[in-house]
């Protein structure tokens, strides 16, 4: 772990928001024994350093991200949550209403639909777009009920579950890929299949309504994995619906093998787009660690909460569903009292605990190390403030 975290001093204040902007920095109440704010440089300053202005763009925002105080950390993403739930509620419900709509529509000319392999790969995939909504509001409200004593981790990884079942989808293509391949093999002339409008008309309506959705979930889909599924769902749908607009209308106007091979691509898109998916959420099930900015805040505002705290013995954030696992092991001086120990580690882990993205937050106490990595408070050099002022060390 690299001690870049580590280059800020103890914050005081909890009422001024670093994030704001470079101004607010400069003129805040915490204090700052290693001028960390001179390091922040005015937009004109920017300007005139060309080449480090994107370096140093990046120290400024690391600066602000550390010296904003965890309460801060939590009100603004609560208020976030808070301003996002009636929207949150609205594209989730909208999607499957949207979904049952447009098979009705396409229902209407289901008998061209399954001439057109390159309209059936559209078609399959909106009609299972409505099992995969009714799964996953099935999973939701399961996640809702658990009983606590069953499951005493709460529905965390349910979550990643709900998820997995609704990428399934990707499975229900490897029917058309076959279809279309079959079709290139027994394809005895270069007959051009009929071109149906009103085919086109229920793909384009279809189009239409997915690119409402998409721009609907695109604002709330870090809000609420749901929605980020759906989002990824109404992103794949535009592509898929598009193309097949194209390649049937080739088909039945400039070559006969632009419907098989449309199909055969659609399929096997959405097989990947899907298969991308559900690697991610096995990544978070698997526990996955978290990001390098999020753990040096950690480490920052772990070293940083007490005099009392001598030394960090190991800091660890890892997913065990959409949210992360917190462990710290703090270290005290042998002689503290055993109610003060307690009360700043209850303390710490109680900060931690409440931020949004902490499904749990454990710290533990000890008074000596006997492994690595150990990252010593005192052990501040000038080196590396040097390195942090002049844009050497950019965290990735």
């Amino acid at each position: 772990m690299p001690l870049l975290s580590l280059l800020a001093t103890k914050c005081s204040s909890s009422a001024q928001d670093v994030k704001a902007s470079a101004a607010s920095i400069a003129t805040g109440s915490c204090t700052d024994s290693f001028n960390l704010r001179n390091g922040i440089r005015s937009d004109s300053e920017l300007a005139e350093l060309r080449h480090r202005a994107k370096g140093k763009k990046k120290v400024a925002v690391l600066i602000a991200y550390l010296l904003k105080p965890l309460e801060q950390h939590t009100s603004d993403t609560k208020d976030e949550e808070e301003s996002a739930r009636l929207w949150v509620k609205i594209t989730v419900w909208a999607s499957p209403i949207s979904n049952l709509a447009l098979s009705v529509i396409q229902s209407t000319v289901r008998g061209h639909l399954l001439r057109v392999l390159v309209l059936l790969a559209t078609g399959i995939d909106s009609i299972f777009d409505i099992g995969s909504n009714v799964a996953l509001f099935w999973m939701q409200v399961k996640a809702e009920k658990l009983i606590v004593n069953k499951w005493p981790v709460g529905s965390a990884c349910l979550e990643n579950i709900r998820n997995i079942v609704y990428g399934k989808m990707a499975s229900d293509n490897l029917i058309v890929v076959v279809e279309s391949v079959r079709s290139l093999v027994s394809k005895g002339d270069d007959t051009l299949k009929d071109f149906h409008l009103p085919s086109i008309i229920a793909v384009a309506a279809a189009l239409g309504v997915k690119l409402m959705l998409f721009i609907l979930c695109y604002p709330f889909r870090k809000n609420s994995s749901q929605v980020a599924v759906l989002w990824e769902d109404h992103h794949n749908d535009l592509w898929i619906n598009t193309f097949g607009i194209l390649m049937s209308t080739g088909g039945s106007k400039l070559r006969w093998y632009q419907d098989p091979m449309g199909a055969i691509i659609i399929g096997l898109g959405i097989i990947v787009a899907w298969t991308r998916m559900i690697y991610c959420q096995f990544e978070f099930l698997a526990g996955k660690s978290a990001p390098h900015k999020f753990l040096q805040l950690l480490i920052y505002k772990s070293m940083t909460f007490s005099d009392d705290i001598v030394q960090l013995d190991t800091v660890r954030a890892y997913h065990s569903g959409p949210d992360y696992f917190v462990e710290i092991d703090i270290v005290m001086d042998g002689s503290t009292p055993l109610y003060k120990a307690h009360d700043v580690s209850q303390q710490l882990q109680d900060k931690i605990d409440a931020l949004p993205t902490i499904e749990r937050a454990f710290v533990h106490v000890d008074y000596e190390t006997t492994h690595s990595p150990i990252y010593y408070f005192p052990a501040l050099s000038s080196f590396i403030v040097y390195q942090i002022l002049t844009g050497m060390a950019v965290p990735c």
